[in-house]
């Protein structure tokens, strides 16, 4: 498969602010994205709670304790087709469908993905989020060597359609030799790499006046109960910018020149978005900024205003 590109090299990521068909519909629509990605489905939609699954900004950061998206995967899928048939002349951008589940589930909706790109003729390319930090007991496969194998013995090893990975904050040099260990021995599988998901194990703490015991208490409500979420944003940049720079060098370094890296990660304007194409991002996507500011954002980070 040609390597891929984006024109404009911009887009959102998976996140709470892609869950919906107007959501969609508006980053379709938006003259500044070069491709839309959905928020990350299972083939049949995730137990939401709101109970549970919540998110707060922290200044240009936020937190969330967010699982998946309560819709399917056809969802998604049928927003997409809706979309190109209903805007005159040819498909605008790529759609990216973000998708999870366990590797045999993972298989079946990258083979439905493909059959559908197919039977429509759109152009859709199929993430695997291997790195929610969100859910109890089933750490991000990405961090694993094991865990990243079970997933790609499964996907065909020339896919029909763009098919990438999304991976976790990698903090120390053994992490990106494991991740880069395994793609070498898949080198025809993926496309792309979305790099990074949220930072696990984050807290925020917000002063309870509403109690009889006045004090400290997570903002949060999370599965667990302890309020601990995924950090996003701001706080996160020079961290996705170093994982970035290490996954291109490396994945150059092996020979996976042809594998696109799409930099995540407190992007929110002009500036941040050029730091991430200076460390090797062949695209930028964006996820807080947007649910912050909205589809305005974009034209901000692309430097027309």
């Amino acid at each position: 498969m040609a390597p891929l590109w984006l024109s404009p090299p911009l887009l959102n990521s998976a996140s709470p602010w892609a869950t919906t068909e107007e959501d969609i519909t508006a980053l379709y629509e938006c003259p500044h994205t070069g491709a839309v990605t959905t928020r990350t489905s299972l083939l049949s939609g995730f137990p939401h709670d709101p109970a549970h699954h919540q998110h707060t900004f922290i200044n240009s950061s936020s937190l969330n304790t967010y699982g998946y998206s309560p819709h399917p995967l056809h969802y998604y899928l049928n927003i997409t087709h809706s979309l190109v048939k209903d805007v005159t002349g040819p498909q605008r951008k790529p759609f990216i469908i973000s998708i999870t589940g366990t590797p045999a589930q993972v298989q079946l909706a990258v083979a439905s993905i493909t059959h559908f790109s197919a039977d429509y003729k759109i152009n859709i390319w199929a993430e695997i989020n291997l790195s929610c930090p969100n859910i109890a007991g089933k750490p991000p496969p990405a961090y694993s060597s094991d865990g990243l194998t079970e997933y790609l013995t499964l996907l065909p090893e020339e896919p029909r359609i763009p098919v990438g990975i999304k991976t976790p904050p990698y903090t120390y040099q053994g992490q990106y030799d494991t991740l880069i260990s395994v793609l070498e021995d898949f080198p025809t599988t993926l496309s792309f790499v979305t790099a990074v998901n949220t930072l696990g194990s984050c807290l925020d703490l917000s002063l309870d006046l509403t109690s009889d015991e006045d004090g400290w208490k997570p903002t949060l409500e999370s599965e667990a109960g302890t309020g601990i979420g995924g950090l996003g944003g701001e706080m996160i940049h020079r961290l996705a910018l170093g994982n970035v720079n290490t996954i291109r060098r490396r994945l150059d370094k092996a020979g996976l020149t042809d594998i696109l890296v799409i930099g995540v990660g407190g992007v929110s304007d002009k500036a941040s978005m050029e730091r991430m194409l200076t460390v090797g991002a062949g695209a930028v996507g964006v996820a807080t900024a947007l649910g912050q500011e909205g589809i305005k954002v974009f034209k901000k980070i692309a430097g027309q205003q």
